[in-house]
């Protein structure tokens, strides 16, 4: 989108919004609803011009839904500072941690060593390291770490191939991590913002409905991840590297082994972020009861006299604030994690998700969310695998315009009320609408991984979109197949019965 298309569509938002708030009745009963589709469409056009940061858009809600008698100023401000955001601001903690004592980078550079020196076991480590990294911290921050590694590669193949063209190879090996940084933070509800805000609504419109905990939500987009990546492995190879006439020279393991070596040995503060990462990852997996049908274990909440008082924004907080106070014997800095690293955290998304949940929550207190369900009931006849697609194939498209969170924030609510329009689980079409989201891989302005590969200039829009487009249509089947054969085992989904928890 050009710049004064933007800026047209910038200006014509607040008229939009005028004309439906004085000129527009959806309810004659509830103009409530008019004037949540007003504040709604704001922020939308808002958001996708960014023209103004998208956390000054976030605070509409906060202004607009009380002045237009939609929601109470408390109501609305509690939306910005809830469960999901600790659960956020405790692993953005830990991975400010892990990025100040550099164990990100032997991460990445120990795997790399481990799968070997060609050209298809370089593709291979890079997606490894960069998929692993990315369920822990933010996909920006380890494409931004990988990036680095990545090009001191290239340059190393450039110069043991001088009269050769590895163009190919290193645009493979750039569109290898962005996809990679995007797919791998699908597996965990900390690995992509989109997760996080599915997590809130999904409470927020069925507080009686079943949690979505750390484990179960992994059961679910794990197997996405997996197939997802191994299907992105193989067309990758096949296309840059093994049909490629031109044969390289390998790089040599010891050039990888010597950047490696530069990280020195391990230090201690390395050691106890290593061991705290390794119990993060376990209380949150084993917090909630697991049960997988064949399978149960109870969580270890049920040791406390009210283990649903617990939940993963709690685990995360307790390990965070763990990190402050262990001492530090190789920094200036007394403890493991200091306040002005912790500074980094992006307030800007933390107001982000807080205006989608505020959002949210404007769509189920007015009603609109039920209103556009009833506008949309001739879909009762639609079979819900053909829906799952249909919602997978839009979120996947608009994602490659607007940002992440804002699409899943702004349909999310849209889904919670059709699905209860037509009386089908919610969650059938809010977790594929989720996951969806993080499958951008066409455009340098999707996802920042891809704008980041972008910046390099070693690769061109063309090359990109063309890679990517097949790679959104196999996410789109892979996500709907998965959805609809996985996720109904997963969180015990009857896709002919409706739950009581979901009912109006």
């Amino acid at each position: 989108m050009g710049q004064s298309i933007k800026t047209m569509v910038f200006l014509a938002a607040p008229v939009l919004f005028f004309y439906l708030v004085f000129f527009v009745e959806l309810d004659k009963n509830n103009p409530a609803i008019t004037y949540t589709l007003a504040v709604a469409l704001l922020m939308a056009l808002w958001w996708v011009t960014e023209i103004i940061p998208l956390a000054v858009t976030s605070l509409l809600p906060f202004v607009l839904f009380p002045i237009l008698g939609v929601m109470n100023g408390k109501a609305v401000a509690s939306n910005y500072f809830n469960d999901v955001i600790f659960l956020f601001l405790g692993g953005f903690l830990f991975a400010l941690a892990m990025q100040k004592w550099n164990l990100h980078k032997r991460i990445a550079l120990k795997l790399l060593l481990m799968v070997g020196s060609s050209p298809a076991r370089i593709m291979l480590g890079f997606m490894l390291a960069t998929s692993f990294l990315s369920m822990w911290i933010s996909n920006t921050a380890t494409t931004m770490l990988m990036v680095p590694i990545l090009m001191s590669i290239i340059l190393k193949f450039e110069e043991l191939n001088k009269n050769s063209n590895i163009r190919s190879f290193s645009t493979g090996l750039l569109l290898a991590i962005a996809y990679s940084a995007s797919i791998g933070g699908i597996s965990t509800l900390v690995g992509t913002p989109p997760n996080l805000s599915f997590a809130r609504i999904f409470a927020i419109y069925f507080p009686d409905g079943p949690e979505v905990s750390f484990a179960s939500w992994f059961f679910y987009a794990f197997p996405i991840v997996i197939v997802l990546l191994l299907i992105t492995y193989g067309y990758l190879y096949l296309v840059f590297i093994k049909n490629q006439s031109v044969k390289w020279t390998h790089i040599d393991t010891g050039d990888i082994e010597i950047e490696y070596k530069t990280l020195g040995p391990w230090i201690t503060e390395q050691r106890i972020i290593a061991v705290l990462f390794g119990l993060l990852a376990v209380l949150w997996f084993t917090r909630a009861d697991v049960d997988v049908g064949f399978f149960e274990l109870k969580g270890w909440s049920n040791i406390f006299e009210n283990p649903k008082f617990l939940n993963d924004g709690t685990v995360a907080i307790t390990i965070a604030i763990a990190l402050f106070l262990i001492p530090s014997k190789n920094s200036s800095s007394k403890f493991i994690m200091d306040w002005k690293t912790a500074e980094n955290i992006p307030w800007g998304i933390i107001l982000l998700f807080g205006g989608g949940f505020a959002l949210a929550s404007g769509f189920k207190e007015s009603g609109l969310s039920q209103w556009f369900g009833d506008q949309l009931i001739w879909l009762k006849e639609v079979h819900p695998f053909l829906i799952i697609l249909s919602v997978s194939f839009l979120i996947t498209f608009l994602t490659e315009l607007t940002s992440n969170v804002a699409t899943v924030e702004t349909f999310l609510p849209v889904l919670a009320g059709l699905a209860m329009s037509i009386e089908i689980n919610p969650l059938l079409f809010m977790l594929p609408a989720t996951i969806s989201a993080s499958l951008a891989f066409m455009l340098p302005s999707a996802t920042a991984p891809n704008a980041i590969i972008f910046g390099t200039k070693r690769l061109k829009v063309v090359d990109m979109s063309r890679t990517g487009l097949a790679l959104n249509f196999i996410g789109i089947i892979i996500v709907t197949l998965v959805t609809y054969y996985l996720a109904t085992f997963i969180f015990n989904i009857s896709v002919n019965d409706f739950p009581s928890w979901a009912a109006k």
